[in-house]
């Protein structure tokens, strides 16, 4: 063997041997790391080399609920793809079989999760909270918004309160809503309203969330404790029931200025007969919901009462009676026992299921009137009909959805499209009190129905 060779072998085992000796010094230090970083939560590479949209989703949501846990916040969740997921069999199922770590519920196909935050049981300083998640590696986005508990007719300012957080890391976010109480022993949450000094590209579109694109309103849910993709977390324990909730929740304010403005033209009467009537109106209201969502019957506001909340806030003085709406789909056959054995007896029965039923209740000196609305076409109506004649009448309105919204302490529902509602009972001067009132012939929405058979007057016109 040449000479000339020896040097050049040489070189090349010591090439070999370095390369191999970096190559497994490299290998060892990615082992150490990506043991470290999993031992203490910071495994922000996928299988892939880096994060894939479930693990930097899950890596978040954990992130999030260790901050929570170390400042005793207690979020639960309110995620609608998550709450849908577990109620499916098949997916509680396949996730019982998994063997390692892994993310079913709490990584969905969205880049966000949500919790909710019960306000009156968080007492740190949320600042404090806003600074630790920055340390934490976490983007914070705080949303606020006036506070309508405070806002009064005669105090149109309204502190501001936080409304939304926005976490975000890695493309995705966790959104926590704050439920705020309401005096009609409900939860609220305001919308969430980016400002112009805000940064749009937080979030993609505030019409992607599960809660902020309106105002929403909840019974109060009794929540347990469980476990989910390896995390405690606190869920709706009849979250079936949230679900259902939520699809109804959009909430409407009472439009205070507007209401305050009504009051300056025309002032409220404060006479005793006046505040004798509001309080029992008040009471009947209350005690007509009791008996109606005992018997799961939505409803809503409707002519007159309607017209109050959505003109002045309250119950119109003048009106003499309480009137809500109900769809003919809902109606039961036990509604009439159910509000007689509250104290409340029949006054009048017009009408039959199949066509323009109306029941009216008598009160203590209020009078309960329950119109029952039908589908037609493009339209819905509900019907009237005169005693001494047979007559029938038809009130036509277009086509509504339900909101929630406030009146006399008392969350109830009301026509979320209220100014056509309203503008087709009582036309297009209806800010304009009218004490005298013909409900055959003054509502510019009313049409006559033809008359009913007298051979079936003792059927459809029953008066006691």
């Amino acid at each position: 063997m040449s000479t000339g060779l020896m040097p050049r072998m040489n070189r090349t085992v010591v090439l070999t041997l370095l390369i191999t000796t970096s190559s497994i010094f490299l290998l060892f230090q990615l082992y150490y790391y990506r043991q470290y970083a999993s031992k203490n939560e910071l495994n922000i590479l996928g299988s892939k080399g880096y994060l894939s949209g479930k693990e930097a989703q899950w890596y978040l949501v954990k992130k999030f609920l260790g901050l929570v846990h170390k400042f005793k916040m207690p979020v639960f969740l309110v995620d609608i793809a998550s709450l849908n997921l577990l109620s499916q069999d098949a997916v509680l199922y396949k996730d019982s079989q998994q063997k390692e770590a892994h993310c079913s519920f709490l990584c969905t196909h969205r880049d966000f999760t949500t919790f909710a935050l019960l306000e009156n049981l968080w007492k740190y300083d949320q600042d404090v909270l806003l600074k630790a998640a920055e340390e934490r590696g976490l983007e914070v986005l705080e949303i606020r918004g006036k506070d309508p508990r405070l806002t009064s007719m005669d105090d149109m300012t309204g502190n501001e309160i936080p409304l939304h957080f926005l976490f975000r890391l890695n493309g995705h976010i966790v959104h926590v809503v704050i439920l705020y109480e309401r005096s009609g022993n409900y939860l609220w949450h305001g919308p969430l309203r980016l400002k112009a000094s805000m940064d749009k590209t937080f979030i993609p579109s505030v019409e992607k969330l599960d809660f902020g694109r309106y105002a929403g309103a909840y019974d109060r849910p009794e929540l347990i404790l469980t476990t989910l993709d390896g995390l405690d977390v606190r869920i709706p324990k009849n979250y079936s029931r949230f679900l259902r909730e939520h699809s109804g929740s959009r909430f409407l304010e009472c439009r205070c200025k507007e209401a305050r403005a009504f009051y300056q033209s025309y002032p409220d009467e404060t006479s005793p007969d006046v505040m004798d009537f509001k309080m029992k109106a008040k009471s009947l209201l209350h005690l007509a919901s009791k008996v109606l969502s005992g018997l799961g019957v939505p409803f809503w506001l409707s002519s007159g009462t309607c017209l109050g909340w959505y003109r002045q806030c309250n119950i119109i003085p003048y009106s003499k009676d309480v009137d809500l709406g109900i769809w003919i789909k809902d109606y039961r056959p036990d509604i009439i026992q159910a509000f007689q054995k509250a104290g409340l007896p029949l006054k009048h029965k017009f009408g039959k299921v199949e066509d323009s039923l109306e029941l009216s209740f008598q009160g203590n000196d209020v009078k309960l009137d329950i119109f029952f609305f039908y589908d037609d076409a493009d339209v819905v109506w509900n019907g009237g009909t005169q005693a001494k004649s047979g007559k029938k009448f038809k009130y036509v309105f277009p086509r509504f959805s339900l909101c929630w919204t406030e009146l006399v302490d008392l969350k109830v529902q009301v026509p979320c499209e209220t100014l056509d509602y309203v503008t087709a009972n009582y036309g297009p001067n209806w800010n304009v009190p009218v004490k005298v009132w013909d409900w055959k012939s003054s509502p510019p929405n009313v049409q006559e129905n033809g008359v009913w058979p007298v051979r079936e007057w003792d059927d459809v016109i029953q008066v006691y």
